[in-house]
């Protein structure tokens, strides 16, 4: 590759920033990012960056909080030391869910982040299956939006099952489910569901038919997993043969991988998007592939368009 691409990583997800770099050829940047004890974040880009092309890659998983900040101090640094042009590469859009104001006197959140980014001297965004699609509006910058379809669908088309059924665990997935049946060309059922709080989800009825048949749970995002679980039970309920899930980014916590190990879920297919996509039932299939060919390509000045594809 081209010496002047440069690629560096904070502590949210360095393995991913190293298979990105071992896919296209190029060593991650030197970098040091330490926490003082006082908790601040300190941070210096350890080789020449001037005039380059810069990618840092950081998803803002948890602690959201903290990796948010290393990557806005990233940016800052690798600014000051006269990067060309900085893209932040966000596998995973923390923040993503607070995209709207849905009760009195809250903030949108996601529109904050996307100010912040900007504020602090990113200029492009390459990210992957943001949990509502118009945050790309959120930015005055372009944004580069992957989708974690093929890589998902090679895996359930891999395992050989017949008979599938793409099943919704709510309403709001309606058009993700139906966009993987499409490609799989199978049909998809919608499971109506209750939100009782955060962590606790109450699945009411299925729309559909899944009696005898191979089902697979699609959704953009896991943390509690009590979405999929209470689903996947209600599935089992009427009829259904065998149950997976796909997901494109599997934030699991203690409680979630406690929740899928003891559902009927047989195997959860997730990316690597974040490090927390490993455990019991979890399979983490990596996109680095992916996000290195979009590196490539927004590096080279070239079209990013056919990456946009879900189609297999």
């Amino acid at each position: 590759m081209n010496e002047r691409l440069k690629v560096l990583s904070g502590n949210a997800h360095p393995a991913l920033a190293r298979a990105i770099c071992d896919n296209i050829g190029v060593a991650l940047g030197a970098t040091t990012v330490e926490t003082f004890p006082d908790g601040e974040t300190f941070v210096q880009i350890r080789e020449n960056i001037r005039g380059r092309d810069v990618f840092i890659v950081q998803p803002t998983c948890p602690p959201a909080n903290q990796n948010l900040m290393e990557l806005l101090i990233m940016v800052d640094a690798v600014r000051r030391a006269s990067a060309q042009r900085i893209t932040a590469v966000l596998p995973f859009y923390g923040y993503a869910r607070q995209d709207r104001k849905d009760r009195p006197r809250v903030p949108i959140t996601a529109k904050l982040i996307a100010n912040l980014l900007v504020a602090a001297g990113v200029n492009r965004v390459l990210t992957m299956d943001l949990h509502a699609g118009q945050i790309q509006g959120f930015f005055d910058i372009p944004v580069d939006h992957l989708y974690a379809a093929p890589v998902l669908i090679k895996a359930i088309r891999e395992r050989g099952l017949e008979d599938i059924v793409v099943v919704s665990p709510d309403v709001g997935g309606i058009k993700m489910s139906h966009a993987y049946a499409k490609t799989l060309g199978v049909p998809f059922a919608i499971v109506a569901k209750n939100r009782v709080s955060a962590e606790e989800v109450e699945a009411l009825n299925i729309i559909g038919d899944v009696r005898g048949k191979n089902v697979l749970l699609v959704d953009d995002l896991t943390e509690t997993a009590g979405t999929l679980t209470a689903a996947a039970k209600l599935l089992q309920e009427h009829g259904a043969q065998s149950i997976y899930a796909g997901v494109s980014h599997a934030v699991l916590g203690e409680k979630g991988h406690s929740r899928i190990e003891s559902s009927p879920i047989i195997e959860l297919f997730s990316t690597d998007s974040v490090p927390q996509a490993t455990g019991p039932k979890v399979t983490a299939l990596t996109v680095a592939p992916l996000l290195g060919e979009a590196i490539k390509r927004i590096h080279c000045d070239e079209s990013v368009t056919s990456l946009f594809d879900i189609r297999a």
